[in-house]
């Protein structure tokens, strides 16, 4: 096996507990190597940092599976990850449907893998663990069979922009027999179906899980604005807990047609549906004198790179100020960033400027992250993403 040495000095993330070695920290390689194989990683002094996958195409050259040297990289291994991450599933969500693997916040860096009913997504972004996803696949359903869970599909979305930076091609399509890529799932008591073949990212944002739970009660009786609605969850979640209108915004016109799919699976009646763009229409809404209960503001990461933060800010403040202008005085904001980038302290802050440009009072409801099924490890900085607030306005 080929031995990375660091730079004296280097190595600072995985010391501190991270996954990643960089190509710019690495002094040299001992041995020979393919892409994608597994590489022993040692500091200058030739102490045992852990073992992990390399590619030399990608600046993260490493990424590390096991910090314990005896630790073989094999089907007891990856055995040993997924029964880990379905046990500790299994107590903190509804299991359902939920994310079974989070990348490196489970110890198996570069996989996630999403379970709607009995069909599972998988989501396959770097090389060395590319090599390894089929038997990854084979011995999750061994964990959830254990349990009685029998999988009757599995469809692969590793069509994500990052792949090509590990000198990977972008790929959709099933990991064994076909099936319907439709599939029903019941979430917070709302029906939707998920499109796991042409939706978003998985086909779903399961993430969001329990934050959509926590509109509900705001939601009696209430007029309800919810943008960004992709197919409807918010603003479905804000009908079932007993809204009297809700109005659901998004730019795609596919998405709104099967909000509306949804919305007819689960008898809701008093619902519309408007296919815009919301940074345009929220000004308009505030120049037409427009006031709701609740605004629901669920916008895609607008900083996908450290580079657009402050544009980005830019862009979350302008929504949230008209936002915060469209609810009546007493209701409520319910407001989120999913990007990484956006830090919890930026987006406080952003929040506030909205509130003194809006020229509204803000009182905090709540807080929260990302459902538990998408774990923050505090030494991966990166799992740590979504930011969701519930605000009044007073």
């Amino acid at each position: 096996m080929a031995q990375i040495i660091l730079k004296k000095g280097e190595g600072r993330l995985l010391k501190s507990g991270g996954a990643w070695v960089f190509d710019n920290e690495i002094a040299r390689v001992e041995g020979s190597f393919i892409n994608g194989s597994i590489v022993d990683v040692l500091d200058y002094d030739g102490f045992f940092l852990g073992c992990g996958y390399i590619n030399e195409k990608s600046k993260i050259r490493v990424r590390i599976l096991t910090r314990s040297k005896d630790e073989e990289i094999d089907a007891d291994f990856f055995r040993r990850r997924l029964r880990a991450a379905w046990e500790y599933r299994k107590k903190v969500v509804d299991t359902s449907s939920c994310r079974l693997v989070f990348g490196e916040a489970d110890f198996l860096p570069g996989i996630t893998i999403d379970k709607y009913e009995d069909v599972l997504v998988v989501e396959s972004l770097t090389l060395g663990i590319d090599r390894y996803k089929h038997e990854i696949v084979d011995i999750l359903k061994e964990v959830l069979a254990a349990d009685g869970i029998t999988i009757r599909g599995v469809f692969e979305r590793s069509d994500a922009r990052e792949r090509t930076r590990e000198g990977l091609d972008r790929i959709k399509g099933f990991l064994g027999e076909p099936f319907d890529t439709n599939v029903e799932i019941v979430e917070n008591g709302v029906h939707y179906t998920v499109d796991v073949k042409d939706g978003q990212k998985t086909g779903f944002f399961l993430d969001q899980k329990y934050n959509r739970l926590a509109i509900q009660p705001l939601a009696r009786g209430a007029d309800v604005l919810d943008c960004f609605t992709h197919t409807g969850s918010f603003g479905l979640n804000a009908a079932r807990g007993g809204a009297k209108h809700v109005t659901l915004v998004d730019a795609s016109s596919s998405a709104i047609e099967m909000a509306k799919k949804n919305a007819a699976m689960n008898g809701f009646e008093n619902v519309d549906f408007l296919v815009a763009d919301v940074l345009e229409l929220l000004p308009q809404y505030v120049a037409e004198g427009r006031q709701y209960d609740l605004v629901i503001l669920d916008p895609p990461a607008f900083a996908k790179a450290k580079a657009n933060v402050k544009n980005a800010t830019k862009g979350y403040r302008e929504i949230n100020r008209n936002g915060m202008r469209l609810v009546k005085k007493g209701g409520f904001l319910a407001t989120c960033s999913c990007s990484h980038f956006m830090t919890r302290e930026l987006f406080e802050q952003m929040l506030a400027n909205a509130a003194r440009d809006a020229h509204v009072h803000i009182r905090q409801v709540e807080a929260r992250a990302q459902a538990p099924d998408h774990p923050i490890l505090w030494t991966a900085q990166e799992s740590y993403y979504l930011k969701f607030y519930i605000l009044q306005i007073v």
